[in-house]
């Protein structure tokens, strides 16, 4: 039950309906029985290439409920996460990939944010040679930790107390006047922020913020959108110009506002965003929407079904003949 002292969002009918109607599961795939995956698995278990969300470090698997919701009633299967402990990107790699092993998932379109979008850049690259991601989708992403400054510290964060933690990834939030519905987002986001422990907050900044770079020529290839916002947030158009070099062949996605959590504050233009990019799939094997929920329009646009004949058009001379 939500207390009187929780965000509107967390007391919104629609976050309690996710919660009431969407099993959180708890999945151990590493040796140590402390790493828990968290994970919402929601629509069609036939498909076998879903849409995976990966959150920000401040996040946790259920920020992407207004995406998991809406986007399973239209017959996609979508996953969103939340990753336990690790410490390098290479033990990250590992243990996602035991993940996708556990779910039975051979390649899978990635969405992340901020975080969850380098960590899935950094997961198409290290499984370039053997692909699990079929394709991606950025919001609010970076390429290169060392936008944020901290790379000679970020061996020292598992060591410091979870109130310094907090406070380094609350100096990202904006505290201008925003509309009231960036605020919720963001006093929502506060919420989930204070529920991650100290070792999680720990594991999340050393992965932000390790000297590392994305190698975008081993990306080559993967169909990519970039989701972005003109207002505030997080991160500068030097950082935003920056990942556009990497993807020179990517779409862009870009909203007039959103603040760092748009997938919240303006979720339906985010998911109308993730259907035009998941709607190059449709009828394909790696496509994340279950067939049976097609529409006649989605069949004639991957050519499952003859275009219709456009109809004929009656001219006035026809008219006045008649």
């Amino acid at each position: 039950m939500a207390s009187a002292t929780s965000s509107a969002i967390s007391r919104s009918q629609e976050y309690l309906s996710f919660r009431s109607t969407v099993p959180l599961r708890r999945i151990v795939v590493d040796s140590s029985d402390d790493k828990e995956w968290l994970i919402y698995d929601a629509g069609p278990r036939g498909v076998r290439c879903p849409l995976i969300c990966l959150p920000p470090a401040s996040g946790t698997a259920d920020v992407f409920f207004k995406q998991v919701l809406t986007l399973s009633s239209l017959g996609y299967r979508v996953i969103s996460v939340e990753y336990p402990v690790y410490w390098t990107y290479s033990e990250w790699t590992e243990g996602f990939k035991r993940l996708l092993d556990f779910l039975h998932l051979d390649e899978v379109h990635l969405f992340g944010a901020s975080l969850g979008g380098f960590l899935a850049q950094k997961f198409a690259e290290m499984t370039h040679k053997s692909p699990r991601v079929h394709s991606l989708i950025l919001c609010n992403a970076f390429a290169d930790t060392s936008v944020f400054q901290q790379t000679a510290t970020a061996s020292t964060f598992w060591v410091m107390p979870a109130f310094v933690l907090k406070k380094m990834i609350m100096n990202n939030f904006t505290t201008q006047e925003v509309d009231e519905d960036i605020a919720d987002s963001i006093d929502f986001m506060v919420e989930r922020l204070e529920s991650l422990g100290r070792n999680e907050l720990a594991s999340r900044l050393t992965l932000n913020c390790l000297d590392s770079y994305v190698e975008p020529q081993k990306l080559h290839g993967i169909p990519t959108t970039l989701i972005d916002v003109f207002d505030d947030c997080a991160l500068s158009q030097p950082v935003k110009d920056e990942l556009y070099k990497c993807y020179p062949d990517a779409k862009r996605a870009h909203l007039k506002k959103g603040g760092n959590f748009p997938y919240i504050c303006r979720s339906a233009d985010v998911n109308l965003y993730l259907q035009i990019h998941l709607r190059q799939f449709l009828g394909k094997r790696f496509s994340a929407m279950d067939p049976k929920f097609m529409t006649e329009e989605d069949m004639m646009s991957c050519g499952l079904l003859p275009s219709a004949e456009p109809p004929s058009v009656m001219s006035s001379d026809e008219e006045e003949d008649e």
